[in-house]
């Protein structure tokens, strides 16, 4: 049964019914809003993708094709690990033949999704690794290059380090513990908020390694002369004022965080900390945010709550309608 806006548009609260639409109506997340939070690839020429907040019903490549040029500003994603897990659909992405073919299949995809981007917008890319006879297939960084050679521009390479991950009985290697996130340009001028993302310094901290530790702060002759910090004047003079951002430090290459699960969903999740980062440094306030294999909705989820609009595009209908109901509970 689809799924629409109608549906979850009373509430009932005690003795009293409640509109949504007089909750959402001065938000302008919400602001005419297409009421058909589903749309299938067929009724496409029906989306409002400047409203956005709806999930498209279909497979990506196809969906994409049909999606006009340069109107999302990030795209968030993690497409199905290649022989990992059934997601009870035919044409999946996942299944094919061989790894050679499923990254040839990601590669046609993601030519699409470099169309749909806006020139100064970007990729952020999750996707793991598997091992086939033994021998690791290194399938992220081969989809990194071979996107490199599309005419991607590969800026950042960033650990998903995972302090639960699933325990391993393997005897002969380290247990895996992380995953790639690869963030992409279509060119050299992109929007990129540093200082939406900023951790807090460490220097200086409990946690600082330097030697010394707190016992340089704000002295002249600080800092050694010698070293990453050898030509910063503001540090050798005691500027540190001028030396350290006051916002934090920049956004370091290794996030870690821990793996989540969706109850409705019988399979993992992103969780909304991992991709939190890339919402909010990817992506203005008010602007689209896609993601081309939607699963449960977690991009979703994230870009509403972080002020974003966002557009998904899920070939299961199950998950369609699983995402929605996260997104837009009753």
């Amino acid at each position: 049964m689809a799924v629409s806006y109608d549906d979850y548009k009373y509430h009932k609260l005690a003795s009293m019914t409640l509109s949504l639409d007089s909750i959402t109506g001065n938000l302008p997340l919400f602001m005419g809003l297409d009421k058909k939070l589903i749309i299938d690839v067929k009724d496409i020429d029906k989306a409002d993708f400047n409203q956005a907040n709806f999930v498209l019903n279909g497979e990506a490549l196809e969906v994409l094709k049909k999606l006009p040029k340069s109107i999302v500003q990030t795209v968030v994603t993690s497409p199905p690990y290649y022989g990992q897990r059934d997601y009870c659909a035919d044409n999946q992405v996942g299944t094919e033949k061989d790894p050679e073919e499923y990254l040839n299949r990601l590669v046609d995809i993601f030519d699409e999704v470099k169309r749909v981007l806006k020139e100064d917008g970007t990729l952020w890319l999750n996707i793991g690794d598997k091992y086939i006879d033994g021998n690791l297939a290194g399938l992220p960084w081969r989809l990194a290059i071979a996107l490199k050679q599309r005419g991607w521009i590969l800026r950042s390479d960033i650990i998903w380090y995972k302090p639960n991950a699933m325990p391993s009985s393997v005897q002969n290697r380290p247990t895996t513990d992380h995953e790639y996130i690869f963030l992409f340009a279509k060119n050299s001028k992109y929007y990129y908020d540093a200082d939406s993302i900023r951790e807090p310094h460490i220097t200086f901290s409990e946690k600082s390694k330097m030697k010394g530790g707190r016992n340089h702060l704000g002295k002249q002759g600080g800092t050694p002369e010698q070293g990453k910090n050898s030509g910063n004047s503001n540090l050798h003079q005691g500027r540190w004022d001028q030396a350290f951002h006051p916002k934090g430090r920049n956004k370091r290459t290794v996030w870690e965080v821990p793996l989540s699960k969706f109850r409705e969903a019988h399979f993992a999740v992103f969780p909304e900390k991992l991709i939190e980062p890339c919402i909010l440094a990817g992506c203005p306030e008010g602007s689209v945010v896609l993601d081309p294999f939607f699963g449960s909705g977690t991009t979703g989820f994230v870009s509403l709550t972080k002020g974003r609009k966002f557009i998904g595009i899920e070939l299961n209908r199950d998950y369609c309608e699983i995402a929605i109901k996260r997104i837009f509970p009753s």
